[in-house]
């Protein structure tokens, strides 16, 4: 029994003004829980964009669906209509009617699971009982249509426990093959479907859940991009990665393994090494009273139980608030702030986690991302530095060369993204340039300090990011780190005393004290910059320390 549904692929018989008819089967025994139905609804997502729609949704496991007979009745004695009194009479009625299909179902062993099968098998009454030759050579025969389904569109979405798609959906491509005929209908099917429902690895799996978005948007405007055909085949973890993480999942070992033990080798699982540096993180599990490492090389990752060594970064927290941490229930900048948690030793791991436990590089080669923007602090210090430079030193062209400097900041920072700190500074500078032809330098200068020290000082008490944030962040995750409020506290600090250092410059260039404002400008900025980079890096680590 079979049948070849006719399709002119990309055609409609529908008018334009009329509403499109949206028929989703869900085939997952699981319903809407299915990982696949995940994939399905960001699809829909995507699909939905475009009005005047209708959507219907049918979860095969709920509807009453016999297994076809075999009796050929819907070929004979009620033609077009089978003599079952089950749910699949209003299924094939709504399936005529649909202008797009869309087939929602994991892999159940290299084919269509079970209560999908029996729903196909059921689509016998849309096929008349006539042998005809296939127009696309597949097979020995073929029975036309009983309706005229021109125009109708198809999409199969699928995903499997495998770490790839590839090579394991031959009897799937088969089947619809011979339904609809090769090229007919569109496929997604995605490796790896287990790990949408992971909630720890919800950062990874969501990228790739836009993707699909991406692609129903696409779909029903003008076809799915080539490009993000691609995107769509690339696989959300390396092979080695996601088959550890696999294996790590379940619930059942032959090894006696504790609920910590298993999670932590899941997250090593995820390990990306970056660099040639060996790395040894300990976590100890407050509530448990288990410790295990993680040895991290440029080889790989080692999971040790015993005969330990000694530790480069060690993090004691309740194996309850890393894995609250590892679902995204709380930010672990927000639990670090909270005390949920302690780390020791060296706290660069902690500002690049992402970089190493990531889980690597598979993923991104083919998405197009947004590149992160470029930012410099030159661009906001430079029109002041030169601006306090040459009125000293040439005072009948300084106010010329500040104001060429600082008017061509834009000229210079095309590569860069110029925040609203580098054109307060450009226009200030050309501002204070101009007076000085107008009024005593001496109140110019004293002016243009309590300007810098004012950017300093408003913006680290007065708004949620500091001016030297928005400069630092390349080197912290980039766009990810302001959120993270230890940053933002580490950076207000700072700002705080950059900003100081230049109102007591200004105080004492207003008071008469030239040669200590000078004398400070050049001191105190030296010496404050040196706490900069020492404070940087020991008030995070000082912070994850505390306890409440």
């Amino acid at each position: 029994m079979g049948g070849f549904h006719a399709v002119a692929y990309g055609k409609t018989s529908r008018n334009r003004e009329e509403k499109m008819n949206i028929l989703v089967l869900n085939g997952s025994p699981k319903g809407e829980n299915s990982n696949t139905f995940k994939m399905t609804q960001a699809f829909i997502d995507g699909v939905t964009a475009t009005q005047n729609l209708s959507i219907d949704t049918i979860t095969v496991s709920q509807k009453n669906i016999e297994p076809c007979r075999g009796c050929f009745c819907c070929w004979e004695k009620t033609p077009g209509k089978c003599i079952i009194a089950d749910d699949m009479g209003g299924i094939l009625d709504k399936y005529i009617q649909a202008d797009l299909v869309i087939w929602s179902f994991p892999l159940y062993y290299y084919s269509v699971p079970g209560i999908l099968k029996n729903l196909i098998d059921r689509l016998l009454p849309l096929s008349m009982p006539f042998m005809r030759e296939r127009p696309d050579g597949l097979g020995s025969g073929s029975h036309p249509p009983r309706y005229d389904l021109t125009g109708k569109r198809y999409v199969i979405l699928s995903t499997c426990g495998f770490y790839s798609a590839e090579g394991n959906y031959d009897g799937v491509r088969n089947l619809f093959d011979h339904i609809y005929g090769k090229n007919n209908y569109t496929s997604i099917f995605c490796g790896q479907g287990e790990l949408f429902r992971v909630p720890e690895l919800r950062q990874q799996t969501d990228e790739y859940l836009k993707l699909v978005t991406q692609a129903g948007s696409e779909f029903i405007q003008v076809g799915i991009k080539e490009e993000t055909e691609t995107a769509l085949q690339d696989l959300l973890f390396p092979k080695e990665t996601f088959e550890e993480m696999a294996d790590a999942s379940w619930n059942i070992n032959d090894t006696g393994e504790d609920e910590g033990l298993r999670f932590t080798r899941q997250m090593a699982a995820l390990y990306h090494a970056v660099d040639d540096k060996e790395r040894v993180l300990e976590m100890y599990y407050t509530d448990t009273g288990k410790t295990y490492q993680i040895i991290m090389t440029d080889k790989g990752h080692t999971v040790l139980t015993d005969n330990f060594h000694p530790f480069t970064t060690r993090i004691e927290t309740p194996l309850s608030v890393w894995q609250d941490i590892s679902k995204g229930k709380i930010s672990g900048q927000d639990a670090l702030m909270q005390h949920k948690y302690r780390v020791h030793g060296d706290f660069n791991l902690m500002l690049h986690w992402d970089d190493y436990f990531g889980g690597g590089p598979a993923r991104g080669k083919s998405i197009r991302q947004n590149k992160p923007e470029k930012r410099s602090l030159l661009f906001c210090i430079v029109p002041f530095m030169v601006f306090w430079t040459v009125i000293n030193l040439l005072p009948e062209f300084g106010a010329y060369i500040a104001i060429i400097v600082a008017a061509s900041v834009p000229l210079f920072s095309h590569s860069f993204a110029l925040t609203r700190y580098d054109t307060i500074s450009s226009f200030s500078v050309i501002a204070l340039s101009i007076a000085t032809l107008f009024l005593p330098l001496h109140l110019v200068l004293a002016v243009s300090y309590g300007i810098f020290a004012a950017l300093w000082l408003v913006s680290s008490l007065c708004t949620k990011m500091p001016l030297s944030a928005w400069y630092v962040a390349k080197n912290y995750g980039n766009e990810a780190v302001y959120d993270n409020p230890l940053f933002i506290r580490t950076n207000k600090i700072i700002d705080i005393g950059w900003g100081i250092i230049y109102a007591v410059c200004c105080l004492l260039m207003a008071t008469g004290f030239y040669m200590y404002a000078i004398l400070v400008n050049t001191v105190g900025t030296t010496a404050m910059g040196i706490f900069t980079i020492w404070f940087q890096k020991w008030y995070p680590a000082y912070y994850a320390r505390k306890i409440n």
